[in-house]
């Protein structure tokens, strides 16, 4: 498995819920094989999902002066099942000032910004023909509809990977993030971006032929492998038990940093973005508010995440554990996808 479309969501960012979003794949009609497509709620499945929901992934106490923060690491992929957040995280949210985000994709300016770099490019590199024939292979398999073949070639992989739990449950569509950003709207509170979509879209796309051909490259080896769908199951479930020890070893276990060039873009992600949100996440504490701040899971683990990063600063971070998670009653009825 290759490391430049990692079949997680670290360097993907937000832009996996933003292509949800806007550009996101479909089932097509005469093709009864193809992964079903994520629906928002209905009100009544929205009432069971509210009343089953339990607290998933992994969030931090944050105390600065008499204020209390929260650092919450989040999967920009879900289940349906897991649409609502737990009542720790409800509570914490709610007693916030301020959420902030990678990116506020609900934001319709920064959508617009990730659409135009996203789009293909007029005089842009075309792939060599036998890379363009195994893309448009893997479009035809997820049942691509024709709004992603307008995207350069690295963000049609980007889609593809996104969507690549599709089969087993999960999509952007029921990203955390994306319900983060709508509850804290709902409750009239300012959602703030970290990073500028310009920042995100400098490590996925290039002008490069070279770098892009390699991209494509890398993700449609996972995709033809069969590995991304897997992994991303596998990396969700570790970040729904809060299984921090796990995400803290992802390196050791990913089968995705193999070579110089993997472990150097790896480390890029992490490491080279971590400091960057984490002054951004300082500077809105120093503004005397509660903050709610909220980043993909692997931020936030080992000594360069941002509960190290904010320790090193001086706040105190406390790891808050949740309890563990019980099966749905017997007579509760299944929530039911439309």
């Amino acid at each position: 498995m290759r490391a430049f479309w990692s079949p997680t969501p670290i360097k993907r960012g937000l832009l996996a819920a933003a292509l949800a979003l806007w550009a996101g794949l479909a089932p097509a009609a005469e093709a009864p094989a193809c992964p079903p497509k994520a629906a928002m709620p209905a009100p009544a499945q929205l009432q069971q999902l509210a009343a089953r929901a339990q607290d998933r992934g992994l969030l931090w106490r944050v105390r600065h002066g008499t204020h209390t923060s929260w650092l919450y690491g989040t999967m920009h992929v879900s289940r349906l099942d897991w649409f609502m957040p737990g009542p720790e995280v409800v509570s914490a949210l709610r007693g916030a000032d301020k959420l902030a985000l990678e990116l506020d994709v609900l934001d319709p300016q920064v959508l617009a910004e990730l659409e135009a770099g996203l789009k293909a490019r007029e005089g842009a590199p075309a792939l060599a023909a036998p890379l363009a024939a195994r893309l448009e292979q893997q479009l035809r398999l997820a049942c691509a509809e024709a709004d992603v073949a307008r995207l350069r070639p690295e963000a049609q992989v980007l889609s593809l990977l996104a969507q690549a739990g599709r089969r087993q449950g999960l999509d952007p569509s029921y990203g955390v993030d994306l319900i983060l950003a709508g509850a804290a709207r709902a409750m009239g509170k300012p959602v703030i971006g970290l990073e500028t979509p310009q920042l995100q879209l400098k490590d996925l796309v290039s002008d490069d032929p070279k770098e892009v051909a390699e991209a494509v490259d890398d993700g449609l080896k996972q995709l033809e492998s069969g590995k991304a769908g897997p992994m991303m199951v596998m990396l969700a479930e570790m970040w729904s038990e809060g299984r921090q020890e796990k995400l803290e070893s992802y390196a050791q276990w990913c089968d995705c940093v193999n070579t110089p060039r993997e472990r150097a873009q790896l480390k890029r992600m992490l490491d080279g973005r971590n400091p960057g949100m984490a002054d951004g996440i300082v500077s809105l504490l120093k503004q005397g508010d509660s903050v709610f701040a909220a980043v993909g899971a692997l931020h936030m683990v080992g000594p360069g995440g941002l509960p190290a990063l904010l320790r090193k600063k001086g706040y105190q971070v406390e790891r808050v554990k949740f309890p563990a998670h019980t099966p749905p009653k017997s007579e509760s009825k299944p929530v039911e996808t439309p």
